[in-house]
């Protein structure tokens, strides 16, 4: 009942209803592409699979026209991140905060084409769109594997080493931290490999990977922004709690 509650609190949010559709629609990927590829005798099965992956895909395509505003309040609290102590850091989130604002119009333009709202060209907004999306995650990317080394080196400095100083719960959340941004950059790379894939061909490996492989990588992309997002609420719980 416990797990059934918190799925339910989870769906009440937006955040936790866009994890859901979106690890279901890799999965519904993934199962569809192996079953098309691999199994001629359900491949009737596999295409209705796939079917349902990509209207999942065009929901969160729909509900994403919602969420320029609330990107935009984000950006400009964080402005040019003056508060941030590392300037590597501080750089690299203004400018992954810019990626992010300027994907949600491309990506409406885009939709608008697709549904013959707006008279453009949509192949050239989706690669556009595309485009900012894997920007933002080079620099997150960047920002995590940057954020692995500094914690790293606090970790084995002799401060941090000298028995008693700081107490363990203090080491205990480093090595937590580092965790939170290794889980992090997997799941950019992930989500990277599949930005790459669906730029024009002629990018890289785009246009190369199966549904299968597509539908491999965005569930390894999902399940661990969910395993995230899982311990980051019963990390507040416990906090709430002592």
């Amino acid at each position: 009942m416990a797990s059934l509650s918190g799925l339910a609190l989870a769906l009440e949010s937006y955040r936790g209803r866009d994890r859901l559709i979106r690890t279901l629609g890799y999965c519904c990927q993934l199962v569809g592409g192996v079953l098309v590829e691999q199994c001629p005798a359900k491949s009737d099965m596999g295409t209705r699979l796939l079917a349902l992956s990509a209207q999942l895909s065009r929901c969160r395509t729909v509900l994403r026209l919602f969420d320029d505003l609330a990107m935009f309040a984000y950006t400009k609290q964080y402005g040019l991140g003056t508060e941030e102590e590392d300037l590597f850091v501080r750089w690299v989130s203004v400018l992954g905060n810019l990626a992010d604002q300027l994907y949600y119009p491309c990506e409406h333009v885009a939709w608008a084409a697709d549904a013959k709202i707006l008279h453009v060209d949509a192949a050239h907004w989706w690669a556009l769109s595309t485009a900012f999306w894997g920007l933002s995650l080079l620099l997150g990317i960047a920002r995590s594997l940057w954020m692995v080394l500094k914690l790293r080196r606090r970790l084995r400095s002799p401060t941090v080493a000298f028995p008693g100083w700081p107490p363990r719960s203090k080491r205990r959340t480093l090595e937590a931290q580092i965790r939170s941004e290794t889980l992090t950059v997997l799941s950019n790379l992930a989500d990277l490999a599949n930005a790459v894939h669906w730029l024009p061909p002629g990018v890289l490996w785009a246009g190369c990977f199966p549904p299968w492989l597509v539908g491999l990588l965005g569930t390894v992309s999902s399940l661990l922004s969910v395993y995230q997002a899982v311990r980051a609420r019963n990390n507040q719980a416990d906090a709430a709690s002592s």
